[in-house]
């Protein structure tokens, strides 16, 4: 099948990759040229702009974005005027299923259809495959199957699930028509805020364990030796009940054979901490792109609980100094009100 991929970052250009290796003709474009080079050996043809892409296809054109949700309506304004009724546009990106109403509902003024797909994988997608949530009319989506077909991992890369019936619908393979416009990125907002969620898990519970010897050295997580006792802080009770010296790479690989909490976020917790045990080369500021809190606003919106995800996203933002004001203030009225001083952490010389 014939595809125009617009956008060949951490993504774009692995999926072209996995797609070009699966027999499809590809033409790229990206605003960075070098990104183009690597896939002309795989048989991939360049595109200088917008417009010379477009011209490349055959009628009815398929084009594939792989941008940030942010540059998809300033893109489309560049396509709508170059591409013709019976043309689909498939939004592979982050963007948010609202958007992807109104888009859908401009293209189809114009003939030309919309499909959002939202694509799950991150870097390592080349080889383990993409997961696919895709939402858009039926009929389209069947049209663009043979694409999804070759991104998706495929049905042998997962057990069947037992009592499931064989060989129905095409979720064993990895990808999955979820609905009308907008439900395939409303999926992949979901995922992303469980992802949220299990991430913060493994992190807090990974720190505990780090904290375990507290008793026994005196030093908090950051390095740094526990105050002194005195009347600012609560004491540790039965320090020799935290005298444990855990090494937290071991744990990782321990859980990842046979244990409930095994997953591929704990691999690479694992090889994370093979690499760097201290995780000195990270200073912990967590980004969110922006499926978490739209997540969380649509769990307000129709009055779902979902204090898990909601504590995941706060817990972003505090990674990023988003809290210091409030702990500021926290200080500040413990302060005014009974006269409490802050207390910093000692210096550790033993060294």
């Amino acid at each position: 099948m014939q595809l125009g991929m617009i956008g060949l970052g951490r993504m774009g250009g692995s999926m072209v990759t996995r797609l070009l290796r699966g027999g499809h003709d590809c033409v790229v474009l990206d605003r960075e040229p070098q990104a183009i080079a690597p896939l002309f050996a795989l048989g991939a043809r360049g595109a200088a702009s917008a417009q010379d892409l477009v011209q490349q296809l055959s009628a009815p054109r398929t084009l594939w974005l792989m941008v940030p949700a942010a540059a998809v309506d300033a893109l489309l304004a560049q396509l709508i005027p170059l591409l013709a009724p019976g043309d689909t546009v498939i939004d592979g990106g982050n963007s948010r299923h609202r958007d992807d109403l109104r888009r859908a509902t401009l293209l189809r003024a114009t003939g030309i259809h919309h499909l959002d797909v939202g694509t799950s994988g991150g870097v390592a997608g080349l080889e383990r495959g993409y997961c696919l949530m895709v939402g858009g009319d039926a009929a389209v989506v069947q049209g663009a199957a043979p694409l999804f077909e070759t991104l998706a991992p495929g049905s042998g890369t997962a057990p069947p699930t037992p009592g499931r019936p064989p060989h129905t619908g095409t979720a064993r393979h990895g990808w999955l028509h979820c609905g009308p416009h907008g439900a395939g990125h409303f999926v992949k907002m979901v995922h992303n805020g469980i992802e949220y969620g299990l991430m913060a898990a493994y992190a807090e519970g990974f720190n505990l364990l780090q904290s375990a010897g507290i008793g026994r050295t005196g030093l908090t997580t950051q390095g740094t030796q526990a105050p002194a006792p005195n009347a600012e802080t609560a004491p540790l009770d039965a320090p020799e009940l935290y005298a444990y010296d855990m090494n937290l790479a071991d744990i990782a690989e321990l859980w990842r054979r046979g244990s409930v909490v095994s997953s591929w976020l704990l691999d690479l917790s694992a090889e994370a901490l093979v690499a760097d045990p201290t995780l000195a080369a990270f200073e912990g500021r967590v980004s969110d792109s922006g499926e978490g809190r739209w997540a969380v606003q649509a769990a307000m919106d129709v009055g779902v609980p979902v204090p898990v995800l909601s504590a995941a996203l706060s817990a972003r933002f505090a990674s990023r100094g988003e809290s210091g004001f409030a702990l500021r203030l926290q200080s500040a009225m413990r302060h005014e009100f009974g006269g409490h001083a802050e207390t910093a952490p000692a210096k550790d010389e033993s060294h």
